[in-house]
């Protein structure tokens, strides 16, 4: 028995690592050739991989000779933006859709769907669509493409949440003379706060690493930072160093929301697993 519960043991660590260096060698990776000269990331020995002489060169570079900044901004502008204005939008439709099935089944799938296609499938309508309308390389532009797809994700995930939710409690408070509107702010948005902000980490990530339309859809004005770093990777030469510090620094907000959220995302995501 003790042999069986060692081997069991053995064998859920062994797998437990290998997860962890899949999970996190790339990015293990990024931050290490960041701090690496040119010579020491080209270089052929394998010691040379995890010993080495850290230098700020990289860092010095993107933020000197190149735009950094700025494209982080943008990229901050953008995803916030469109964050929030997806919450705004998908909270009282989620709710519509929970509570009284608005559409009959149909507006919801209608509303679903728009995440059933491949996002390169919309690249064509809409960029004739956005230089008509003069919105090309511009952030309300972006905003407004990544509220298009996030929108919908964010609507059948808060949907689940809302369905969790008690209706007693809101007949309850319709007995004791609340409004509508009252209950949806007083007792159903606490209760729902967990997927509120596993939602809203959800959409901010994919928005501030989406890159398709980013790539497609701004050149200048309203660049974001994947962009800027993915022109690192050229035809001729690819500058790992900034490369990586560009990504070291873009993955750092992303990181340090989802390890603040982490408790809401881990109560978010088994919202109504346990009944009573």
């Amino acid at each position: 028995m003790k042999k069986r519960v060692a081997i069991q043991r053995i064998f859920f660590w062994v797998i437990t690592i290998i997860i962890l260096v899949i999970a996190l060698g790339p990015l293990l990776w990024i931050y290490l050739t960041a701090f690496k000269s040119a010579n020491d990331i080209m270089t052929g020995q394998l010691i040379k991989q995890i010993i080495f002489t850290p230098t700020l060169d990289n860092f010095k570079r993107i933020f000197i000779d190149f735009p950094f900044f700025k494209d982080l901004l943008n990229t901050v502008i953008i995803s916030v933006s469109s964050t929030i204005l997806v919450m705004i939008i998908s909270l009282p439709a989620a709710y519509s859709f929970a509570r009284w099935n608005t559409g009959g089944g149909h507006l919801l799938f209608t509303t679903i769907s728009t995440r059933m296609f491949p996002g390169v499938v919309a690249a064509l309508p809409f960029f004739i669509l956005f230089r008509k309308l003069g919105l090309l390389d511009t952030h309300i532009g972006l905003i407004l493409l990544l509220m298009y797809f996030n929108v919908s994700f964010a609507t059948f995930l808060m949907y689940g949440f809302f369905k969790d939710v008690p209706v007693e409690l809101e007949q309850a408070a319709l007995i004791d003379g609340y409004g509508r509107f009252n209950i949806f702010r007083r007792i159903v948005l606490p209760l729902v706060l967990p997927g509120i902000a596993t939602t809203s980490v959800f959409c901010l990530i994919w928005s501030w690493n989406e890159f398709l339309f980013s790539f497609l859809f701004t050149r200048n004005v309203a660049r974001p930072l994947t962009v800027l770093i993915s022109s690192f990777w050229g035809s001729i030469e690819v500058q790992y160093g900034p490369m990586a510090a560009g990504a070291a620094i873009g993955v750092l907000p992303t990181l340090v929301a989802a390890w603040f959220m982490q408790r809401y995302i881990i109560r978010g995501l088994t919202f109504g697993a346990v009944k009573g």
